[in-house]
């Protein structure tokens, strides 16, 4: 099975309907309610586009942050149907609701070219539940559904799952395809050296990551405090260090394998230290066999930097999740944005996903340098560990079903 995108199908074929289109729009915004980032708009921008060219009436439908069921003002979209409206340059109907008896008939009386902005959707606990019945409450009077956010692809929820049992059309939208295509280009057949950049704080959430790369990439380069466990396991004392004991075996014995298949494993060779975290404090640049008893290793230094470049100028293909230390922080954010900057020099093709660091990519400038960043954290983890994501299944499902009625 594959997807079925929105560019791929007839003439005319939206000419009036009511599409509903998922989104993420999940967008920072500060303690005034002002959006902080619109990334994640723009990037849909090109979909919505397309459509009201095609002379459809567009029903958007996102979540914003966690209210777990219930109405919370802050996490209001109406400051994100304002700005979209500027970014369209034309007026976007924001709604009090997501489902209900005043949004259909809002739908049904809408003209074409109209943008129409639902509530919050995870206002509903149905929305989380993938409740059939807030699935098809939200399929009222629609007649097109539109996946365009790959983003929450990772979660059985009613507005990605739930609600293609009860549309006649589902499709993808321009950037769900971006998404998966990249990834496929990184992953299934990809131009060689592949290297895969893992980062982070903890071994046991990008172990099974690791585990899925080894038949796939030529390199593996871990950073981050996970890379301390591994050290670990090469039976090096390492002071203070975040170190997930439990996981050391299973740690040693993903490298014994990594090195079992010929996949070349890249760990830190020094690191920037210091007594604790914080934003003024005493550091020092150690060999990471040399960390003082009371300090920890809180970035990568300047010897790892080097060698990890050799690796990364060396590639075709380069996929990156997670940072090298703790970079919010000033004195310990040399190691990632060190690394952005070098993936960013190089003629590889570059896909970086995750929310850590894409913001070190921003912080950088490097973003117009970068061949793919991906709008997916956990989403893009998932894939990175081979599972089937539960939105893309299910919209793959839906599209199959629509183009078996066309036969």
């Amino acid at each position: 099975m594959s997807v079925r995108y929105i560019d791929q199908v007839e003439d005319g074929f939206y000419d009036g309907k009511k599409v509903l289109m998922r989104v993420d729009f999940n967008v920072p915004m500060d303690d005034s309610g002002n959006i902080t980032d619109d990334v994640r708009i723009r990037r849909v921008l090109k979909s919505i586009n397309f459509l009201l060219d095609e002379n459809a009436v567009i029903v958007l439908a996102t979540h914003m942050g966690r209210p777990k069921g219930k109405v919370v003002k802050k996490y209001t979209l109406e400051p994100v149907a304002k700005r979209l409206g500027r970014l369209l340059k034309k007026e976007v109907l924001f709604l009090n609701d997501c489902i209900g008896e005043e949004v259909k008939q809002t739908i049904a009386a809408a003209e074409p070219g109209t943008v129409i902005m639902l509530e919050n959707l995870r206002f509903h606990p149905g929305e989380t539940k993938n409740d059939p019945e807030f699935a098809r409450a939200l399929a009222e009077g629609i007649d097109i559904y539109v996946n365009n956010a790959f983003a929450t692809a990772h979660r059985a929820h009613a507005s990605v799952v739930g609600v293609t049992k009860f549309v006649p059309v589902c499709l993808g939208g321009f950037l769900m395809r971006e998404e998966l295509e990249y990834f496929a280009r990184a992953l299934e057949n990809p131009l060689r050296p592949l290297t895969a950049i893992i980062g982070g704080a903890k071994v046991s959430s990008k172990l099974p990551v690791i585990k899925n790369l080894l038949n796939k990439v030529d390199r593996i380069i871990v950073g981050g405090a996970m890379a301390f466990t591994f050290l670990k396991g090469q039976g090096f004392g390492l002071g203070k260090s975040m170190i997930e004991e439990d996981m050391i075996e299973q740690a040693r014995a993903t490298f014994d394998e990594a090195i079992g298949r010929g996949v070349r494993f890249y760990l830190p060779v020094d690191c920037v230290a210091a007594p604790k975290i914080a934003a003024e404090v005493e550091t020092k640049v150690v060999p990471v066999q040399e960390i003082p008893k009371e300090w920890m290793g809180l970035d990568i230094g300047p010897a790892s930097a080097t060698l990890f470049n050799e690796v990364i100028q060396d590639s075709r293909t380069i996929i990156w999740n997670g940072p090298m230390g703790v970079f919010e922080i000033p004195l310990f954010s040399r190691g990632t944005l060190g690394m952005v900057h070098n993936v960013a020099s190089t003629y590889a093709l570059t896909i970086v996903g995750g929310g850590d660091t894409d913001v070190a990519i921003h912080k950088a400038g490097e973003v117009d340098r970068i061949s793919y960043i991906s709008t997916g954290g956990g989403a893009f983890l998932e894939l990175m560990e081979g599972k089937v994501l539960p939105a893309v299944k299910a919209l793959e499902e839906c599209c199959k079903k629509f183009s078996e009625s066309e036969a």
